[in-house]
């Protein structure tokens, strides 16, 4: 694995992996600060497990990890897997870091970018093959997600409340919604003009897309939405790393 390679010729397939952030959230107030993407599960750092689900798949020609400059543990977490590169291109937010990792990669228009959560080590192969397939023939692109099984409620703030309670403001039809997952796959050229579009437009934009599929329906693109897994979950809270280790 080595930080630099020759750029191979037009139509490839490219998987970006942004992990130049924290995790704060998935550690327990007595827990060393440790990045997550570098906490072991079952005894491999995540983000090495994480990457290993990638390239599963031939037909992605590469995995591009994306970390802050100052990251000096990448490389060594991902020695000996082919196909990898690291990129010390990471910004201040996930819309910054794909569209830097994007421009790294000096991908063509018609190139395909595949960004992935360094947080969702379980990836099914089939599910990665799902979204692959349903986005090749496609002029956009799409991403996994799943359709909302619970009943949804959206909450009002209630000042009295203990802090992480809220009240009940109304319930949501649930028919039509999905529960985004990565990975999710555009053409290149498309998804470097949308982030390029919102990061010109950070000043004004509240929030910030948390995904890259809400950077292409801000350019008025509609992605695919193909069935994901529930194995495929993200690693946000301390709880977490118990229940996908357990069947990891």
């Amino acid at each position: 694995m080595s930080r630099t390679e020759p750029v191979k010729p037009s139509d490839r397939l490219i998987a970006l992996v942004p992990a130049a952030g924290v995790g704060a959230r998935a550690l327990r107030g007595h827990e060393a600060p440790v990045a997550k993407q570098y906490r072991l599960l079952a005894g491999q750092a995540m983000l090495r497990r994480t990457v290993q689900a990638l390239l599963v798949d031939t037909r992605i020609d590469q995995v591009r990890v994306a970390v802050a400059p100052e990251d000096d543990q990448a490389v060594e977490v991902l020695d000996g897997l082919d196909r990898v590169v690291c990129v010390p291109c990471g910004g201040e937010t996930r819309a910054q870091t794909v569209y830097n990792a994007l421009c790294d990669a000096q991908l063509a228009r018609d190139d395909w970018a595949l960004v992935h959560d360094a947080a969702r080590p379980g990836l099914p192969a089939d599910a990665l093959g799902r979204l692959i397939d349903a986005c090749l023939p496609n002029g956009v692109g799409g991403l996994l997600a799943l359709p909302v099984a619970d009943t949804v409620k959206r909450a009002r703030t209630v000042a009295s409340a203990p802090s992480g309670i809220a009240a009940v403001e109304t319930t949501l039809a649930r028919d039509r919604l999905w529960l985004a997952q990565t990975p999710q796959m555009f053409r290149a050229g498309l998804l470097r003009a949308a982030l390029e579009r919102v990061l010109a437009q950070a000043a004004n934009t509240d929030p910030m897309p948390t995904d890259e599929a809400q950077a292409m329906e801000a350019a008025g693109y509609a992605p695919l939405l193909v069935p994901g897994s529930g194995r495929n979950t993200k690693i946000t809270w301390p709880d977490d790393f118990e229940w996908v280790e357990s069947w990891l």
